[in-house]
């Protein structure tokens, strides 16, 4: 199975949110209709960035690792 590491922007906020998920097209719906609480705040969310990983230890190892840079 694919996840998909996902960067979206805020220009609301001005803040940037990394997240890992199984469909993209659905998750950022989600932080767009204010369902994720965290991210209802910063509608509209914008994708930014995405990477394609083989497994799910994979995402939380690159969100991780996007999240420590930041």
């Amino acid at each position: 199975m694919q996840y998909f590491v996902y960067i979206i922007f805020s220009k609301k906020l001005n803040k940037f949110y990394t997240g890992f998920t199984e469909n993209i097209d659905n998750r950022l719906l989600q932080h767009n209709s204010g369902i994720s609480t965290f991210t209802s705040r910063g509608i509209p969310w914008e994708l930014k960035h995405f990477f394609i990983v083989e497994s799910i230890q994979a995402a939380k190892i690159l969100e991780k690792e996007i999240k420590s840079v930041n």
